[in-house]
């Protein structure tokens, strides 16, 4: 007889923004279980462009050594604003780019027409800074989210680079998705997933808003890609975090396949 799958019959909500849900949705769906829209983010161009232009006219320019991309959203950003310029990418002169994760750095050779030559084993700030070796003097480029913690571009100060930190994209609290909180209260959630610090954040700010609080998750499996998510977590003093050892989405799913089965013993 052929096993159920790990995750089947459990209800787990994925609270990424709505154009990157899918691939978190469809690892889960393939372990069994039932899955819960509900983006606690939106992310949007900076409400002034001029600061982020400027930096990529300098970077097709060859003005900077490193282009260093954070995140599958600082893709999409540069991606948008280079069509309005009608660049054909960023593959220009001596620019090296480095990423913090294969997906990321997928991305940015998709849609950037680079070739990243950086990647850290592991997914966080402190592994780019050190991957990257920066020489005093080096000129970076690093575009982020308006609301990003500096330790990446404090590190890379202190190693001597020139550091010219722009906005690529604001992150807004989500709206619509499925009636989370109303389920919360039956008590028919299992698990949530949170993939940064403002997802935690804003999927909170949402719940309060519905009339619900963090008391809501204490029965519940809360996982979280990377310690600065699981740190967002601790703070508003939800459950303990599961964390997966790598920071991907394949690693979060099969953290929580060996979280359930455990407790099925």
């Amino acid at each position: 007889m052929a096993q159920n799958p790990p995750l089947q019959g459990l209800s787990i909500v994925n609270t990424r923004a709505n154009h990157q849900a899918e691939p978190l949705t469809t690892a889960l769906l393939m372990q069994g279980a039932s899955v819960l829209h509900y983006p606690a983010i939106a992310i949007a161009p900076p409400a002034d462009t001029s600061a982020l232009d400027a930096a990529l006219t300098d970077a097709l320019a060859d003005v900077f050594d490193w282009l260093v991309i954070t995140s599958a959203n600082t893709v999409e950003s540069l991606a948008q604003r280079l069509e309005i310029g009608a660049s054909p990418g960023l593959a220009t002169g001596h620019l090296r780019v480095a990423a913090i994760g294969t997906a990321t750095a997928e991305a940015a050779e998709r849609r950037l027409g680079v070739q990243v030559s950086v990647v850290p084993d592991e997914q966080i700030a402190e592994s780019l800074a050190n991957a990257l070796a920066v020489q005093p003097g080096q000129r970076i480029l690093l575009p982020q989210s308006e609301i990003t913690h500096p330790l990446l571009a404090e590190a890379l100060q202190a190693a001597g680079a020139d550091v010219t930190q722009v906005t690529a994209y604001r992150t807004l609290i989500g709206q619509g998705g499925d009636p989370v909180p109303q389920l919360f209260w039956e008590g028919r959630i299992d698990a949530v997933t949170f993939t940064s610090p403002s997802t935690v954040h804003n999927f909170l700010k949402r719940l309060k808003a519905a009339g619900g609080n963090p008391g809501m998750l204490v029965d519940v499996a809360v996982a979280c890609i990377g310690p600065q998510t699981a740190a967002a977590a601790a703070s508003h003093s939800l459950p303990r975090p599961l964390q997966p050892d790598q920071s991907t989405l394949p690693a979060l799913v099969q953290t929580l396949v060996r979280h359930f089965q455990e407790r099925q013993g």
